[in-house]
């Protein structure tokens, strides 16, 4: 999905200016626990996140985030703002929730960043192969 698709899906604007409105994001993450980020992405991923400080352009930085996605309305101060311009790193913002962000770019086709087979895979390691038995008597189809 370009950024241009990502910007026209959530109803978002551009706070990058000049960027490249064809790049080009392989996934999406929803984070506001930047240790979460370093962890769980990968490179090409794009952030969505509530956090506007200058921490999360260094993490993205770090993680080779393609884009990051300011979420609820939140709009950067500009030592953010200039940082993400000299890393090259494109801003964009959403007045939409986290929840609602995300969950348009996953029905427009964008996939996760593979957090959930992760978490999955922990947590049938700490409970056993019998939590799909134990969610399907809680949640029957």
């Amino acid at each position: 999905m370009t950024l241009e698709e990502v910007l026209s899906v959530i109803d978002g604007k551009l706070l990058s200016p000049g960027a490249d409105l064809a790049m080009e994001v392989g996934m999406a993450c929803g984070a506001d626990l930047m240790s979460d980020v370093l962890a769980f992405t990968h490179e090409g991923t794009l952030l969505l996140t509530g956090l506007t400080n200058p921490q999360v352009v260094r993490t993205a930085e770090m993680s080779g985030i393609a884009a990051v996605v300011f979420v609820r309305g939140k709009v950067p101060p500009a030592e953010t703002l200039s940082l993400a311009q000299s890393t090259g790193i494109p801003l964009l913002a959403s007045r939409l929730t986290m929840y609602e962000t995300c969950g348009r770019l996953f029905r427009a086709g964008l996939p996760s960043c593979g957090m959930f087979e992760l978490s999955t895979n922990s947590w049938q390691q700490a409970f056993g192969d019998d939590s799909e038995a134990d969610a399907e008597q809680v949640h029957p189809s």
